[in-house]
């Protein structure tokens, strides 16, 4: 990726998906507890939210907690969940200086209540602010949204003859917000891992191999530059 240049005002994606990975490998490379990385990596999430902000983006989406997290050890979860529920307590004031709306996608069903209520807390309280909106994706996996649409769809009582690519669209999580132009993975890992499976169909992959608790806004910078060298054509051909 390049270093000293600065991404192009004209080509900055209008919305960002992010796999923050690497937190458990971060600690055990320091000899660690899994959580001390989960910690550090919230740390990561303000200042690249603080990036997105100042570079003009108008979406980031930040994969937080899949529906597949589940299986991890009770305790890391727990921590997790915990280290969710304190930052949003914690960064409201960031927030509003930052004019930052927060949005949710994913199964709030199975959310733990406290964690769901302070979700819909912050979400209302930052609903009128037009600065970048920030997209939680916590319980989500991009198979159990679509499952979910379509039990949507079937309540609703649609027909066959009713149901195409843009009705479904409409009855996912946020159907206002426009696809992912780029999609980034940090840890060297080369996997969807169930993240945004619809929306991400014409996505741009930036693939870091940095761990994301050592993430900065640099490397944010250097993800979108890359991007910035696509040819994106969608599936059609540019004369």
């Amino acid at each position: 990726m390049a270093s000293s240049k600065t991404p192009q005002e004209t080509q900055i994606p209008t919305h960002i998906g992010i796999i923050m990975d690497g937190n458990g490998r971060w600690a055990q490379k320091r000899g660690q507890l899994r959580t001390q990385g989960h910690l550090e990596g919230l740390k990561t999430a303000r200042e690249i939210v603080r990036a997105a902000s100042d570079l003009g983006i108008k979406y980031l989406t930040l994969y937080a907690f899949s529906t597949e997290n589940w299986k991890r050890a009770a305790e890391e979860v727990n921590f997790i969940l915990g280290l969710v529920k304190q930052y949003l307590i914690a960064e409201f004031d960031f927030f509003k200086q930052y004019k930052i709306k927060l949005r949710h996608t994913g199964d709030e069903e199975t959310l733990p209540e406290d964690i769901l209520s302070e979700i819909k807390t912050v979400i209302a309280e930052t609903s009128n602010f037009e600065g970048l909106s920030v997209i939680l994706a916590l319980n989500y996996g991009g198979r159990d949204e679509i499952t979910r649409a379509v039990k949507r769809i079937l309540r609703e009582g649609k027909t066959e003859s009713e149901i195409d690519e843009k009705l479904l669209h409409s009855f996912l999580d946020n159907p206002d917000v426009p696809d992912p132009d780029l999609i980034i993975r940090t840890a060297g890992e080369f996997r969807t891992s169930n993240f945004l499976i619809w929306e991400a169909a014409y996505a741009e992959y930036v693939i870091s191999n940095t761990l994301w608790p050592d993430w900065t806004g640099k490397d944010l910078k250097d993800a979108i530059l890359e991007y910035q060298q696509r040819d994106r054509r969608f599936g059609g051909i540019k004369s």
